[in-house]
């Protein structure tokens, strides 16, 4: 039964919630709209944002219907897993508020250090290449990176600025839980 849950509960968290997390932080990192991978997204999550979206009009450049879509997905994950046995003991509501949203940080985390890592590989084996993918993960990573490199420029051309948010980012990971 555990290995069941833990398939569950990838599948839900890598494909379903991770899905919506980029449909709220690809027009945050201003990706490419016309990207293969962007329109993929879009057309995955109009279901559940388009109707979102006649209720909660947008706030600025932060899109509250997808950021409402993301919780409501991240909620439902997080309930399929208790009804599961994932989660022990009975839940009340604050509880399971708590455990949406840290769950949901967690994800965040969890994103940006594979991103990162995707991002390191493709650097090393081919820099500069024009690709869909490649082109998104530049586009996530880059607001994470940037701060890093003002305070630590490359080091006698290595671009240690990766490292060191992957680092952070394990640290505060290792915080949460």
């Amino acid at each position: 039964m555990e290995s069941i849950r833990f398939i569950i509960g990838t599948l839900l968290q890598v494909l379903l919630v991770t899905v919506f997390l980029l449909r709220v932080l690809l027009p945050l990192a201003r990706a490419e709209t016309r990207n293969q991978l962007s329109q993929a997204v879009i057309r995955m999550t109009n279901p559940l944002v388009l109707p979102l979206r006649k209720v909660l009009p947008p706030i600025g450049k932060v899109d509250t219907a997808s950021i409402v879509a993301l919780i409501i997905v991240q909620a439902a994950a997080v309930a399929l897993m208790w009804l599961l046995g994932g989660y022990p003991g009975i839940f009340t509501p604050s509880q399971f508020i708590t455990v949406v949203l840290l769950t949901l940080i967690r994800t965040i985390i969890n994103f940006y250090i594979f991103a990162l890592f995707l991002y390191v590989i493709l650097s090393w084996i081919a820099p500069g290449t024009n690709s869909p993918g490649a082109a998104l993960i530049d586009t996530l990573c880059e607001p994470l990176l940037r701060p890093v490199r003002r305070l630590i420029p490359p080091l006698g051309g290595f671009d240690l600025s990766a490292l060191f948010v992957i680092i952070g980012l394990q640290a505060l990971n290792i915080a949460i839980t």
